[in-house]
């Protein structure tokens, strides 16, 4: 039979290895996790929209306003800026996803009519454009 003295004795240390444990300074399992490496860059058709849709809600639920820097892509999350540059002038604007689009096959991006005039494409109706993904709206 074991002695009660014992008994206390490793109850004792188990409360006491406890204690410590709870008491240490958690770490992380492994290093930090290294940034993302920069996005690559999308060449691509882009087209814009305007007035027909101005006022009706976008995918994401905002108002469209023509007016603002905003785009429609298929799949990048709302919120997501992406940096677009005309291929063809070399003109860029910064723009937020706030909308699904382009609905037609071989285009890459849909822009308001805002981001269309900054890139100088609006008579064209469509343009050659470098898209790079600037901060993630998720």
């Amino acid at each position: 039979m074991t002695s009660p003295r014992y008994v206390l004795a490793g109850l004792g240390l188990v409360s006491l290895t406890l204690v410590v444990l709870g008491c240490a300074e958690a770490r992380p399992s492994s290093p930090a996790a290294a940034p993302p490496e920069p996005t690559k860059r999308i060449v691509g058709l882009a087209s814009w929209y305007g007035q027909r849709h101005q006022g009706r809600p976008t995918a994401s639920g905002e108002a469209y306003d023509m007016n603002r820097l905003t785009a429609a892509h298929r799949t990048l999350p709302f919120g997501t800026r992406l940096r677009v540059t005309n291929v063809e002038n070399g003109r860029s604007v910064v723009v937020r996803v706030n909308d699904r689009g382009p609905h037609v096959p071989g285009r890459v991006l849909d822009l308001s009519l805002g981001a269309a005039k900054a890139l100088g494409m609006v008579g064209e109706g469509v343009a050659r454009v470098a898209i790079v993904v600037l901060a993630d709206g998720g």
